[in-house]
């Protein structure tokens, strides 16, 4: 297309009907028009495959994990490019635009800013918070937009973890002399928490293999549940006295999830993985 070198999005999916058609129309809309969108679902029991193929996305069938699917995806990808994104993220028109600009520069990876939705609730609200202060810090930050070269040169996602994936494969970058840049648009993650519990299950169920990602990576300070980005004068800022509290509410919320995840890690043994299939 006009001589432009083609991106691929790809997106692991598993029943998600409700956010789909906002993330694939927002992928639509780049100002970058180059772009081929790849959906590898995990077996969806609603609309979601429908939906994907209703917005010309190619569909793969593809089991087990995200960090299989994601694989998968870029496998079938034919884009000089990889941008990985999941279903509920929706982005700023201009992000591959700037993304493919930033590449030309030089960089192999781009951390792409991801920012929450703060309204569907109380928790979602504190989550938008906590992640404005980790921009720019380095501490839970990942390149998703990268090379296909060096995205294969590293291997991929580790497929034995079922969070911390991203996290995971850019230590790996970084080891490798990866030169790594960060866009200035951004994505709005849109499947926030909506309660207390949602937060408890999550983080219960990543916690499976929170061993394995501690032996690859014991020095991860996006691990600890108090964290300095949470004082960053920046943030400060944005809170006004009468939100103040959100700081409380930011280090009381990484308690939770620390504790949910580490009774996820304790019980892993339990717990009953998915069987691994596929369909193209």
């Amino acid at each position: 297309m006009n001589g432009k070198e083609l991106v691929s999005v790809i997106i692991p999916t598993r029943n998600s009907e409700k956010t789909l058609p906002i993330c694939l129309a927002s992928v639509r809309n780049q100002t970058y028009r180059n772009v081929e969108v790849i959906v590898v679902d995990n077996f969806s029991s609603d609309r979601t495959v429908e939906i994907a193929k209703d917005y010309g996305a190619k569909v793969y069938i593809k089991g087990y994990e995200r960090s299989f699917q994601k694989n998968y995806g870029a496998m079938k990808a034919h884009g000089k490019y990889l941008y990985f994104i999941d279903a509920d993220f929706y982005l700023h028109p201009k992000l591959i635009e700037e993304a493919i600009n930033k590449m030309k520069e030089g960089y192999d990876a781009l951390i792409v800013l991801n920012i929450s939705d703060p309204r569907p609730s109380l928790w979602a609200k504190v989550r938008h918070y906590e992640r404005l202060s980790y921009y720019g810090s380095g501490i839970y930050e990942a390149a998703r937009f990268m090379r296909k070269e060096i995205f294969l040169k590293a291997g991929g996602f580790d497929t034995k973890l079922y969070a911390n994936e991203d996290y995971d494969l850019h230590e790996r970058l970084l080891k490798m002399g990866v030169k790594i840049g960060r866009t200035r648009y951004f994505e709005i993650h849109l499947g926030e928490p909506k309660s207390l519990r949602e937060v408890v299950v999550k983080n219960y169920y990543y916690g499976k293999s929170l061993a394995k990602y501690f032996t690859k990576n014991p020095k991860v300070a996006h691990l600890s549940p108090v964290r300095r980005t949470f004082l960053r004068r920046e943030i400060i800022k944005l809170l006004s006295l009468n939100s103040f509290y959100i700081i409380y509410l930011i280090i009381f919320l990484k308690f939770v999830q620390s504790v949910a995840a580490f009774l996820g890690l304790l019980f892993r043994k339990s717990l009953t993985p998915y069987v691994s299939y596929s369909r193209e």
